[in-house]
C-alpha cells in the first residue's frame, strides 16, 4: 500500500470511528464541522469514545496497536477513560510464515536451521507485532542440550514503520496547528517518544542486555525468574533464550489448585516491584499479565517468572530519592513536604507558591486516608500527584509516568492475586529501610569507598597543579577557579582527617575489646 493510500485508509477510519469529536469540539472552523459530517453521514456514535479509539487503533493495524499502549502509558496528557480503555490494547497479530523465521534465522547466523538447533518447533507459540517465539532445543558450550524459546523479528517492518510514523508526524501537526488542546497534548513529542522507543525495540540485542541486567540485579532476591540468554545465537532480529515452563499468571483457579500461596505471591509481586525501582533503578515497564508466568517447579515453586523485555524503565539517584520522599512524605501527610518536593526537583517554576501548591496537594491526598489501606491506590495517587503539577506547569519526566503505569499494573495484578492485600503495609517498611540506607553508615562508607580511588589520584597531584596555575595567573577572573581548587582540598583534607579519626576510633575500641577479654581470661 503506498503512502498516499495508506493516507487516505487512515483519514477514512479516523472519520468511520468519529475520533474527530476528540479534538474537533475545539476547532473554530464551522465549514471544516460540516465537510466531515458529510463525509461521515450515516456513522454512529454510541460507543464511549475511549472505545471508539482502541478500536480504531485495532483496525489500523499492529504499528498504531503498539502506538496505543505506549500512549496509554501518558496519563499525564490523556483523560482517565482514555487512558484505560488504550490500557486494554494487546498485540493481536496473525504469525508469519515459519519458512521466513526460518530464513531469517539462517541468514543472522550464516548456517542452516538444523546446524543451529538440534531441533526446531515451525510453530510458532506466540505472536505479536513486531517478533513471534519458537520452541527449539540447542547444544551449549558444555554439549548439554538446553531448551530455548528463539524470538525472530517479524519481517520488513522498519519500511512499514518509517511510513507509518511519517503519516503520523504529519497527524500530529494538523491536530497541533487545529487543535486549541493540541499544544497541551503535545502530539509531535509523544510521535517523538514512540519513534525512539519502537526502533530500539526493533534491535533484539538491546532486549538481551536488558533481561541480562534484570537476571544480574534479582540473582540474590529468590524471589523471580528471568530467563538466561545464550549470547552465541543473540542478533539483532534473532535472540535465543533459555525457555522458561511456568503457568500464566492470569490462571488463579489454576494456580490455588496446585497450593500456590496467593497472598504470598501478591506480596513478592510488590517486593520486586520496589525492589528493581528503589534499590537497582532498572524495572521491568512491562509487567502486564502475559509477560508473568508462576512456576511450579518443585525447585523454584511459587517463583514468579518474568519475559519480554523489550521496555525497561531506569531512574537516577535523584529521581529514587525524590519518589521515596514523596511517598514518605505522603504516608506521614506531610503535604507541605510534598510541595517542597515539587520546587527543589525543578520541575515547578521557582517563583510557586509552597502554600498553593501544598493546598492543591493535599486536595488530592486527603481524601484517600478516609478509606482502608488496602483500597488506596499508589499508582493513582502518583496520577493525581502529576496531574495537580500539570496545573503548575510543571513537565514530568517520561521515567516517572513509565514508572506511574507500571505500579498501576502491579497494583491490578496484585488485587488480582489477593484481594485484601495491603500495598501501604507492604512498601512503607522498604521505603523506611531504603531512606535508612540513603543517610546512614553504610552509605558513608560506600561513598568512601566509591571515591577513595578519585581522591587517591587527585591528592599527589594537587601541590603541582596548584604551583603551575599561581606561576601562570595568580589574581584575576580566574581566582574563583582557585578558590574553588582550594576549596576542594580543603574538603578533601577534612574528609581524610574524619577517616582517620574513624579508623583510629575503631582500632581504639577494637583494642580495648580484646583487653577486656584478656583481663576477664587472666580473672578466671
Amino acid at each position: 500500500m503506498t503512502r498516499a493510500w495508506r493516507g487516505f485508509f487512515i483519514v477514512w477510519v479516523v472519520l468511520r470511528y468519529g475520533l474527530d469529536e476528540l479534538v474537533l469540539r475545539s476547532f473554530d472552523r464551522p465549514w471544516l464541522r460540516l465537510l466531515t459530517r458529510l463525509v461521515t453521514l450515516g456513522r454512529r456514535l454510541d460507543a464511549p469514545r475511549g472505545q471508539r479509539l482502541r478500536e480504531a487503533l485495532e483496525r489500523l493495524g499492529p504499528i498504531f496497536v503498539k502506538f496505543g499502549q505506549v500512549l496509554s502509558t501518558r496519563r499525564d496528557l490523556l483523560p482517565a477513560d482514555i487512558a484505560d480503555e488504550l490500557a486494554r490494547l494487546q498485540d493481536r497479530v496473525p504469525p508469519f510464515d515459519p519458512a521466513i523465521a526460518i530464513a531469517t534465522i539462517e541468514r543472522a547466523f550464516r548456517k542452516p536451521v538444523d546446524q543451529v538447533f538440534a531441533s526446531f518447533e515451525r510453530q510458532p507459540v506466540a505472536s505479536a507485532s513486531i517478533a513471534q517465539v519458537h520452541f527449539a532445543t540447542l547444544l551449549d558450550r558444555q554439549g548439554r542440550t538446553r531448551e530455548v524459546a528463539v524470538k525472530v523479528l517479524r519481517p520488513g517492518m522498519l519500511p512499514v514503520i518509517d511510513n507509518d510514523l511519517a503519516l503520523m508526524r504529519t497527524m500530529a501537526g494538523w491536530v497541533e496547528s487545529l487543535s486549541a488542546d493540541g499544544k497541551r497534548l503535545k502530539p509531535r513529542e509523544v510521535v517523538a517518544e514512540f519513534d525512539k522507543y519502537l526502533h530500539d525495540e526493533l534491535d533484539l540485542v538491546r532486549e538481551a542486555s536488558n533481561a541480562a541486567q534484570l537476571r544480574r540485579n534479582m540473582a540474590g532476591l529468590d524471589l523471580v525468574l528471568i530467563p538466561e540468554m545464550f549470547w552465541d545465537w543473540c542478533h539483532p532480529e534473532v535472540i535465543v533464550m533459555e525457555r522458561m515452563h511456568g503457568v500464566p499468571i492470569s490462571q488463579v483457579e489454576r494456580l490455588r489448585e496446585a497450593g500456590v500461596d496467593m497472598q504470598q505471591l501478591a506480596r513478592d509481586g510488590v517486593t520486586i516491584f520496589f525492589t528493581q525501582v528503589f534499590r537497582d533503578g532498572f524495572f521491568h515497564a512491562d509487567m502486564h499479565p502475559g509477560n508473568i508466568q508462576v512456576s511450579l517447579d518443585p525447585a523454584t515453586f511459587g517463583r514468579y517468572i518474568s519475559l519480554d523485555f523489550g521496555i525497561i524503565g531506569t531512574l537516577t539517584e535523584f529521581d529514587k530519592d525524590y519518589l521515596a520522599q514523596n511517598f514518605t512524605a505522603f504516608f506521614r501527610r506531610d503535604y507541605k513536604r510534598v510541595a517542597e518536593l515539587h520546587i527543589e526537583s525543578g520541575w515547578v517554576p521557582p517563583d510557586t507558591r509552597v502554600d498553593e501548591l501544598e493546598s492543591a496537594i493535599r486536595a488530592v491526598c486527603e481524601p484517600y486516608f478516609d478509606r482502608p489501606l488496602k483500597e488506596i491506590s499508589l499508582g493513582m495517587v502518583l496520577m493525581r500527584l502529576f496531574q495537580t503539577s500539570r496545573r503548575f506547569q510543571v513537565e514530568i519526566q517520561p521515567q516517572l509516568v513509565l514508572l506511574q503505569k507500571t505500579l498501576l499494573n502491579i497494583e491490578g495484578l496484585g488485587r488480582d492475586l489477593d484481594p485484601e492485600l495491603d500495598l501501604w503495609a507492604t512498601a512503607k517498611p522498604f521505603l523506611e529501610r531504603w531512606m535508612l540506607d540513603q543517610v546512614g553508615p553504610q552509605r558513608l562508607l560506600d561513598e568512601l569507598r566509591d571515591q577513595g580511588p578519585r581522591y587517591a589520584k587527585l591528592l599527589p597531584e594537587l601541590p603541582r597543579l596548584l604551583h603551575d596555575y599561581l606561576q601562570r595567573r595568580p589574581d584575576g577572573p580566574d581566582r574563583q577557579a582557585l578558590d574553588a581548587l582550594l576549596a576542594e582540598q580543603r574538603r578533601t583534607n577534612r574528609l581524610l582527617q574524619a577517616l582517620l579519626a574513624v579508623g583510629l576510633g575503631f582500632a581504639v575500641g577494637l583494642l580495648a575489646t580484646q583487653f577486656a577479654h584478656v583481663a576477664r581470661w587472666f580473672a578466671h
